[in-house]
């Protein structure tokens, strides 16, 4: 295969799921089309409720609607090229475009990443020290905490982006996935990537791994003042506002640790691509299914909203 630098490339090539039979790419189509809609009526639809409804203008609520926000860029970053691709059959993305969509789908994974340690912080400090939440968690906090994993996110996926759009890539340049992510691309890279997938891992042990661990050990600490509660009702309104968080969290994390902390091993088109889907689509959709099917509080107000009544100032 002839290497080039990306000095004299253009542009690359979005293989995506070209491989399959028509019928299933008519149905892969039908399926990013519902996903995409349905995440971005159901993250809206949270967004503008926590809004509007003063009675969700607590800090939970506030992280919630963050973490709704993000879902909805994550989508809007590899979803409409995808369909572009399969609607049209344009499977090309300039450089350009390929390392503007790594980055921004990777800031956007690693604050999304953080936002969750922030929400199971935010569920710590409420049920195991409920005394000191109110004067821990300030709207002046909250937006601190946002805006640093924003931050935080948004610097740390652009070294390994500038570093690996600085490789030479191999042959016609095709990208064996239906988005620039990691993996595809460093498999076309035509030279060594053990240094930055060593440092993509160690990301990943630091902004995936720790903050996994963190989550993990708060919620041992929350299940164990859970069970401490005298009253049947205190304990299921307290397990019922961390379990939607915990789902979303297992899933999320299991994931993004699977792809990024395998690096290295031998790369499969399939097992990725399938693996994406879930991290990529089905995440940002079922997420609002998550919090709002499982928590009473979002569903009342999701019903109030139809009617437009909201009744008490806000908290925050």
């Amino acid at each position: 295969m002839s290497t080039h630098s990306l000095h004299n490339v253009t542009k690359f090539t979005l293989l995506g799921f070209s491989d399959l039979s028509l019928s299933a790419q008519v149905m892969l189509l039908i399926f990013f089309l519902f996903s995409f809609i349905l995440s971005l009526v159901g993250n809206g639809l949270i967004i503008l409720t926590v809004t509007l409804d003063p009675h969700l203008h607590t800090p939970m609520y506030f992280f919630l609607r963050g973490l709704s926000i993000l879902e909805i860029c994550s989508i809007n970053t590899t979803v409409p090229k995808t369909l572009q691709t399969f609607f049209s059959l344009e499977r090309s993305i300039s450089v350009v475009g390929c390392a503007s969509q790594m980055y921004i789908f990777s800031a956007v994974s690693v604050s999304e990443c953080l936002f969750l340690t922030v929400m199971a912080f935010d569920r710590f400090m409420a049920i195991c020290h409920p005394l000191r939440y109110s004067s821990v968690m300030t709207t002046h906090r909250c937006y601190q905490l946002a805006m640093g994993t924003c931050f935080l996110g948004f610097v740390v996926p652009f070294i390994h982006t500038s570093f690996i759009f600085s490789y030479p890539f191999c042959g016609s340049h095709q990208v064996a996935h239906f988005f620039c992510d990691i993996p595809p691309l460093l498999h076309i890279a035509c030279t060594d990537t053990f240094t930055i997938e060593l440092y993509i891992f160690i990301v990943c042990l630091c902004g995936a791994a720790f903050p996994f661990l963190l989550i993990f050990s708060s919620y041992m600490k929350i299940l164990s003042s859970i069970f401490c509660i005298h009253s049947a009702e205190g304990r299921r309104k307290a397990l019922s506002t961390c379990s939607s968080h915990l789902v979303s969290v297992v899933i999320f994390f299991g994931t993004a640790m699977y792809v990024h902390l395998r690096l290295g091993t031998p790369f499969s088109p399939y097992k990725d691509r399938m693996t994406a889907l879930f991290y990529c689509v089905i995440i940002p959709t079922i997420n609002p299914l998550i919090y709002s099917l499982k928590n009473s509080d979002m569903k009342q107000a999701v019903q109030k909203l139809s009617v437009g009544t909201w009744l008490s100032p806000s908290k925050v």
